[in-house]
């Protein structure tokens, strides 16, 4: 289309002008010239008008890559509505907190990855690239400065000072870089370019710390609304928009941590009018635990103790009791290196314990059995009484009772929580009846088998722990002759020769083949008869080391 002349300032044509041009323009081409030529109409609409998922999808997205010159022009021009054109084109949009805080983090990660390229465009000197990339972080920058404080009414004064900080130093940046462009002479360039390096660690500080205040004040809200209202809804939408910003990483759960989300959540779960928000608030809890600030905030203030009577209420939803079996699974987690302050657990373990076994007995859910059974799987790992309560309880029998059930025990994580609960149990000496009662041999011998369906990365690491902990689990439950006779007979030998000798069998895992090396031997001491002298002979009597080199060099090629 053939633009009309302007007969404005810099000859940018009236808005008047414009919106005659785009009505006369086709649909779809109406939209994208109202979209470039006025964003600050239509990016906060919903596209009420666009019913379609894919472009709605699509405009969302157009917005955060926006060209820079569109918007270096309208941001010395801003275009306004007249009161009177309100009928015009008006697309009323309420973003909420969640939202709003989204499109922040969606603009503060495309600012950082931009940082990140000018970097490495100016490690190779190549300073046009450099200085297109600094523009487009400037318009970056004050769109997202411009975006927040359109939804944020009670920003601080430090905010404001890092804002214009950073606005004067992106500013200046983008000088610099103009500068080196229109220099070809290369000790200048030389000179200017550790400038141009301090100059963008400071940019990258200033946006940092702008970023840091911006998301502890976001959270400093949220929390003052769950701490202050009454509102059942107000005080549900603030912990959604909190368990949100619990999911974009452990930066955000340690701002979250240290304003107090901690104290704040269990309140509301030492609260019965807020009953039904239990399940939501425990599976926040759950997220802001995985850092180590989450877990001194809960020690403070007997979040053990907490938790252990929500789940020994049976009044309370099987939701809810499994929502504090995830929490419990959270910070007992032995992947986490600051558990050891957790005194409190301790106290309460023979409870906590107790009620999980009962949890996973009446699941009426895999996804329940699942939560339940990690927290009892961790357990076992946190302290090795544990093992001894489950013994107590019959734990085994229920156990073994649930892998019967496909619809329970559903999926390569359950089944790889209930075998780390037989490993660790499997160093008492009591555990070897119990198995033999509840068909155990049975089960771990189909756990030698056990392979992803699906190809999911994740899945086929849970399997291959499956694979791994049965093998484990037969080499310690072997020392009793009842138990490895049944494995004997259920032709557990041969299996385990083959995950021994081929790496496809075991997906190329040298935990599997070791742990399979380990009960491969000890089956051989109590039926010898059981393998063929050429097994015997490589997998049996040299050294383990030995035996295991040998294993993995099957998987070379030498084509």
């Amino acid at each position: 289309a053939t633009l009309p002349q302007g007969s404005g300032e810099l000859g940018i044509p009236h808005k008047d002008e414009w919106i005659e041009l785009c009505c006369t323009a086709g649909g779809y081409s109406k939209v994208v010239l109202l979209y470039l030529i006025f964003p600050s109409l239509l990016l906060p609409f919903s596209m009420h008008l666009i019913q379609v998922d894919s472009v709605q999808r699509w405009m969302e997205d157009l917005k955060l890559m926006t060209d820079c010159e569109c918007m270096c022009i309208l941001q010395s021009k801003p275009i306004s509505i007249e009161k009177d054109e309100q009928n015009e084109l008006i697309l009323s949009s309420q973003y909420s907190t969640c939202d709003n805080l989204e499109l922040l983090l969606k603009r503060a990660w495309i600012i950082s990855t931009e940082l990140t390229r000018i970097a490495q465009k100016l490690e190779k000197n190549r300073w046009q690239r450099v200085h297109s990339i600094t523009v487009r972080v400037n318009c970056h920058v004050r769109s997202m400065i411009n975006e927040y404080n359109t939804f944020t009414r009670n920003s601080s004064e430090e905010m404001h000072q890092f804002e214009k900080l950073l606005i004067d130093k992106c500013s200046e940046f983008t000088a610099i870089t103009e500068r080196c462009i229109q220099t070809e002479d290369e000790q200048i360039l030389k000179s200017m370019k550790s400038c141009i390096n301090e100059t963008l660690t400071t940019v990258a500080q200033y946006f940092g710390q702008l970023i840091e205040l911006v998301l502890t004040h976001e959270a400093q809200n949220l929390l003052r609304q769950i701490e202050l209202s009454d509102s059942m809804y107000i005080t549900e939408s603030a912990i959604s928009s909190l368990f949100s910003l619990t999911q974009e990483g452990a930066h955000l759960c340690r701002i979250i941590a240290k304003e107090g989300g901690v104290v704040a959540l269990f309140k509301i779960c030492r609260q019965d009018c807020f009953r039904c928000l239990y399940p939501q608030t425990l599976r926040t809890l759950a997220s802001i635990c995985c850092v180590e600030e989450g877990m001194h905030q809960l020690e403070k203030v007997d979040g053990i103790l907490c938790l252990a009577d929500i789940l020994t209420d049976n009044s309370h939803s099987e939701a809810t009791h499994a929502e504090a079996a995830a929490v419990i699974a959270q910070i007992t987690s032995p992947h986490l290196t600051f558990t050891q302050h957790l005194s409190s657990f301790l106290e309460n373990m023979e409870e906590i314990v107790t009620a999980l076994v009962k949890l996973c007995q009446e699941a009426s859910s895999g996804e329940v059995f699942l939560l339940a059974s990690a927290a009892l799987a961790n357990i076992t790992f946190f302290d090795t009484m544990a093992c001894e309560i489950l013994l107590q309880l019959n734990a085994m029998k229920i156990l073994l009772a649930a892998c019967s059930d496909k619809h329970i025990v559903d999926t390569p994580y359950s089944r790889d929580q209930v075998v780390t609960i037989l490993a660790n149990m499997s160093v008492l000496d009591q555990c070897a009846s119990e198995i033999i009662q509840g068909n155990g041999v049975q089960l771990l011998m189909e756990m030698l088998f056990e392979r992803s369906s699906s190809g999911n990365s994740a899945e086929v690491a849970a399997c291959e722990r499956v694979q791994q902990k049965s093998a484990v689990t037969l080499a310690r439950l072997s020392r009793d002759p009842e138990v490895a006779d049944a494995a004997v007979k259920l032709s557990c030998i041969p299996r385990l020769i083959k995950l021994c000798r081929s790496p496809t069998e075991r997906n190329n895992s040298d935990s599997v083949l070791v742990a399979c090396l380990a009960a491969l031997r000890r089956l051989a001491v109590m039926s010898p008869d059981g393998l063929e002298d050429s097994d015997f002979q490589q997998l049996v009597k040299p050294r383990l080391v030995d035996s295991f080199l040998l294993c993995t060099n099957m998987e070379e090629s030498f084509v």
